[in-house]
């Protein structure tokens, strides 16, 4: 007679399905993560200035816009628009934990020399040492 053979239950888990899913997540991280990082819309002024060195921290960059809002991002992410002694406060809370930091201001070409200035100031009495401003090279 056909002795039928007894199946042991496989306690092994198919884990191929899991991996697709991760690369698939991977790729759509890294396709999106630049998009997140995006910056405050300024037309720079063109000129011709040495860049940051590479080995640097990222910049605490605080941005004035044609609409003359003011806003600040830390590399990691960007604050709405604030009223400019906020923005400098800020900016301070940030130097007293990283004071070694570089502060940019990114200003737009069309803001009064004023504003730019004005808020360098603020800058200056909340702590900030030097402040750098930003450009847009010549030939771009």
């Amino acid at each position: 007679m056909y002795q039928r053979k007894r199946r042991r239950p496989v306690s092994d888990i198919n884990v191929v399905p899991y991996i697709d899913v991760m690369l698939v997540l991977l790729i759509i991280f890294m396709v999106t993560a630049p998009l997140i990082t995006a910056g405050v819309n300024v037309d720079l002024p063109k000129a011709e200035a040495n860049p940051l060195a590479e080995d640097s921290k990222p910049p605490i960059i605080v941005s004035v816009t044609a609409d003359y809002e003011y806003f600040v991002t830390d590399g990691s992410n960007k604050d709405g628009p604030m009223q400019p002694q906020e923005l400098a406060a800020l900016v301070g809370a940030y130097i007293e934990v990283e004071p070694e930091r570089p502060v940019m201001v990114e200003g737009d070409r069309t803001v009064s020399y004023d504003a730019v200035v004005s808020l360098m100031v603020l800058l200056q009495k909340q702590g900030v040492a030097s402040v750098g401003l930003m450009t847009d090279p010549v030939g771009e």
